[in-house]
């Protein structure tokens, strides 16, 4: 079964910076996109990053040249490198994987920027 896990998020300043993992178990060398996704209070889940297994690389154009995504594919993780952050930054970030046709969703984590 393929279980998503993510770590980093926390409490920062705007113009800072955080770094967010998220490890893949369960799903072996199959694991084909991966990215983050991000919910703020009231509002919908929203696409942040995507990287393909060769990596490459989409962005939410709120995010570009702040945020950069990255992957290790024999580990299976994912990484999301947040820079100044912005207060409306602040949200529940979820790590996705997909697998055969397949969605996996970790549980989230808080990231908080204080203006």
């Amino acid at each position: 079964q393929v279980q998503l896990v993510e770590s980093g998020g926390g409490l920062v300043r705007t113009g800072g910076s955080l770094r967010l993992s998220c490890t893949v178990s369960g799903g072996g060398f199959s694991i084909g996109a991966m990215g983050w996704y991000r919910q703020a209070p009231e509002k919908q889940r929203e696409l942040v990053a995507t990287i393909s297994r060769s990596g490459f690389t989409t962005y939410a154009d709120s995010v570009k040249g702040r945020f950069t995504i990255s992957r290790v594919n024999f580990k299976n993780t994912v990484s999301l490198q947040m820079s100044d952050l912005k207060p409306e930054d602040t949200a529940v970030y979820y790590c996705n994987a997909g697998q055969n046709g397949m969605d996996y969703w970790g549980k989230g984590t808080l990231v908080t920027v204080s203006s």
